[in-house]
């Protein structure tokens, strides 16, 4: 997994806009980039929520959000359109990004082991750099982890 000090990497993802954008386009900008396992499930659907309803307060920060999961297009785009989604969700599928990151993992659920994204958020500083890994995420609070 990626850690504080390290620079992002260079990868194009689609959003579920069906736009081509690399995290490299953000310099400048703080970015709030977060890891979700599947859209439209509870703790996704929370976390997403979450960030959602204090979108305006993370923007007078200085943040951009940017979810991301291995999700397709097709499914990235329901679950933006359905919630309202202020920011961009990053459709995946190929891992890609998820891997870059650390992210794709073994995860345990009901005694089953099987491989997925671990939930992780990592804020990234103005010049591309991880400042801080969120990775115990509270989903319906993680706006406060980020600000706090």
């Amino acid at each position: 997994m990626l850690k504080i000090g390290d620079k992002i990497p260079n990868i194009n993802v689609t959003t579920h806009n069906g736009e081509s954008i690399n995290l490299r386009d953000f310099k400048g900008k703080k970015i709030i980039l977060f890891f979700y396992p599947r859209a439209n499930t509870p703790g996704c659907t929370a976390q997403s929520c979450n960030l959602n309803d204090n979108y305006s307060r993370l923007k007078s920060e200085g943040y951009e959000v940017i979810g991301v999961s291995p999700d397709t297009l097709d499914k990235q785009n329901k679950f933006a359109g359905k919630f309202g989604f202020k920011y961009n969700l990053l459709a995946d599928d190929s891992k890609e990004l998820i891997k870059a990151f650390g992210v794709w993992g073994k995860k345990k659920f009901r005694g089953n082991e099987y491989e997925g994204v671990l939930r992780t958020t990592f804020i990234i500083d103005e010049n591309g750099t991880i400042e801080r890994v969120i990775d115990k995420v509270k989903t319906k609070e993680h706006a406060e982890q980020i600000i706090n």
